[in-house]
C-alpha cells in the first residue's frame, strides 16, 4: 500500500462527533450526513460529506478492514439497537 501525507488545516483537525449518519444517494452521488442527536431533540447535522459510488465503496472496504483489525485488538463491537421508522424524535 502506498503511504501518503494528508495535511489537515487546524479548523478541521478538531473533527466533529456524531452519534448518526444518514446515508442517501442518487445515481452519481452518495451522501452521508454525521449528525449529533440527544432524546427530545431534533437530529442537527454536524458535517455532510458528498462523493462517488467508486470512493463510497472503497470507503466500506476500509471501514469493514479497520473494524475487523479493532475487533482482533480489543473484542467484538456490539450492534446498535435498531431503531423504530415510526418513532418520533
Amino acid at each position: 500500500m502506498n503511504e501518503f501525507h494528508l495535511e489537515i488545516p487546524t479548523e478541521v483537525a478538531g473533527g466533529h462527533y456524531a452519534n448518526l449518519a444518514v446515508i442517501t444517494h442518487t445515481h452519481d452521488e452518495f451522501i452521508v450526513d454525521f449528525a449529533l442527536a440527544y432524546p427530545q431533540q431534533a437530529p442537527v447535522v454536524t458535517t455532510r460529506v458528498i462523493t462517488s459510488p467508486r470512493h463510497a465503496k472503497a470507503l466500506l472496504r476500509s471501514l469493514e478492514e479497520n473494524i475487523r483489525r479493532f475487533e482482533e485488538h480489543h473484542g467484538p463491537i456490539p450492534e446498535p439497537p435498531r431503531s423504530d421508522p415510526d418513532e418520533s424524535n
